[in-house]
């Protein structure tokens, strides 16, 4: 009999609620920590460089939330796989998982940065970025682009954890990271001391510089404590990917990677349209949406955690626990995203004032945009916990079918439908819209849909036929699930 990893907690046991609570907030600290260090280097950078130096760094980090939504999918699928191997006790299957995610993961770091780096100036175009912040966009989008490989493999590292059941060493291993980056940006973008002023150059070098802190100390510890996601001797062979394997993770993990595409797709459609704004609602949007990363924290944290919870317990045959996991993920959900909610509200001027001159219109700007579309992040919430718990079986083609509605008319088809009506307030109400439509489907695909008779892990059979339809488009365009 396989033996249950070593390294992680064992999620299939004990009171669901509190055993979601206690592996989420972990996760939630470590968002935390992630988003105070953008938003310190966004207070550098507004500050240091002004609503220019904002706008550029806003518009070239959407293009890199779009590379980083192009491979999380895979992530995604790769951590499924472990999450079920960790719940039937298969030490074998998770390496074998974690070996082929690695390979997967380097190849597509490498390519994204090299294309990245030659094509920024055409995402650039693409996003529509204005002609006075285009220069330093592109400077310090081509050296985010350098770091990426590193960081998508710390990534995959910390989702690899999380999917044995441990979101604590993630999180305790992101400070140092942390720490280079916020004292690095404020130096190499003045050029105190010795270092040179580099500008927003500086703000790029000091995050590829943390990058590689933090990528190194998660490989130092995780052969340290001979962790379940490390590789030894003859274990490096399942570096080679395994085919069926390679087929799950493309079968599942490619429409969750187009769900993600789409999000970010929506998201440079809206910039686009705030881009002809002006660039006071441009520095606007780019500082709200400083605070709108802290209301998504608790779903996201949740969301991974119930990911992880669920994965388990569906490979250990725990059916009975699935229900119980959707409602208190939801319930943590809501009282979580909602304090920071009704906080960033009532605190949003003062908070505000960090990224953007206290002169000028920007600042009312921001708050009413934040009055209009903060709150429904708690509904994206409690879709973002249904859609964990059904992409945790493998359930992903139908939830992609649901953020397509979701986000193209259900967001940017209601701006211009509702734009000759309310002017730019259409952008802002198509938050909510679009938040509603989502959900709605959403539960009606948990109740009544047929995700729980799904198979994750594809069988050699299965491996055969996806490599024959890579012949036929629909073999790419409709993958099973």
């Amino acid at each position: 009999m396989p033996s249950r990893p070593h390294g992680g907690r064992d999620l299939t046991q004990g009171p669901v609620a509190a055993s979601l609570l206690l592996f989420a907030l972990p996760a939630l600290a470590s968002n935390v920590l992630q988003s105070v260090n953008g938003s310190i280097n966004a207070i550098w950078v507004g500050q240091l460089l002004g609503e220019t130096g904002l706008a550029a760094t806003a518009n070239a980090n959407l293009v890199m939330f779009m590379m980083f939504t192009l491979v999380f999918g895979f992530g995604m699928a790769a951590t499924i796989i472990i999450g079920q191997c960790v719940g039937r006790g298969d030490t074998t299957g998770v390496r074998r998982a974690i070996g082929t995610g690695l390979t997967m993961f380097s190849l597509m770091g490498l390519a994204s940065a090299a294309l990245g780096w030659v094509f920024a100036p055409e995402l650039l175009h693409l996003l529509g970025t204005p002609a006075e912040v285009f220069p330093q966009a592109l400077i310090y989008l081509r050296v985010m682009f350098l770091g990426l490989p590193s960081a998508l493999l710390t990534v995959f590292l910390s989702m690899a954890l999380r999917g044995t059941g441990d979101s604590l060493t993630p999180m305790l291993l992101g400070l140092p990271g942390m720490a280079v980056d916020i004292a690095l940006n404020p130096v190499l973008i003045a050029g105190l001391g010795p270092a040179p002023a580099l500008g927003i150059m500086g703000a790029g070098v000091a995050t590829l510089c943390a990058n590689a802190v933090s990528f190194t100390l998660l490989i130092g510890f995780i052969y340290a404590r001979d962790l379940p996601v490390r590789l030894r001797g003859r274990e490096f062979a399942y570096l080679l990917p395994r085919r069926e394997i390679v087929v799950t993770i493309l079968q599942k993990g490619f429409p969750m990677a187009l769900q993600m595409m789409v999000m970010s797709g929506s998201a440079i459609g809206m910039m686009w349209l705030v881009n002809r704004q002006g660039i006071d609602t441009v520095a606007a949007y780019g500082a709200v949406n400083q605070l709108w990363t802290y209301i998504q924290m608790p779903a996201v944290a949740v969301g991974m955690a119930v990911s992880a919870m669920a994965a388990q317990n569906i490979g250990a045959g725990q059916w009975h626990r699935i229900d119980g996991i959707a409602r208190a993920g939801i319930a943590i959900n809501l009282a979580m995203t909602g304090a920071v909610v009704l906080l960033t509200v009532l605190l949003d001027v003062q908070v505000l004032q960090l990224f953007l001159p206290h002169s000028g219109q920007s600042i009312s700007i921001a708050a009413h945009v934040n009055l209009v579309a903060s709150w429904s992040f708690m509904v994206m919430g409690v879709t973002m916990i249904l859609s964990s718990i059904t992409r945790a079986n493998g359930a992903t083609f139908v939830p992609l079918v649901i953020m397509v509605i979701a986000y193209i008319p259900g967001r940017l088809g209601v701006v211009f439908a509702l734009t000759p009506f309310l002017g730019i307030e259409a952008l802002w109400w198509s938050f909510p819209i679009s938040a509603a439509v989502s959900l709605l489907l959403t539960i009606a695909y948990y109740f009544w849909g047929g995700w729980r008779k799904i198979s994750l892990l594809a069988t050699m059979e299965e491996a055969e036929e996806f490599v024959q339809s890579e012949s036929d488009p629909a073999g790419r365009l409709f993958p099973n699930g």
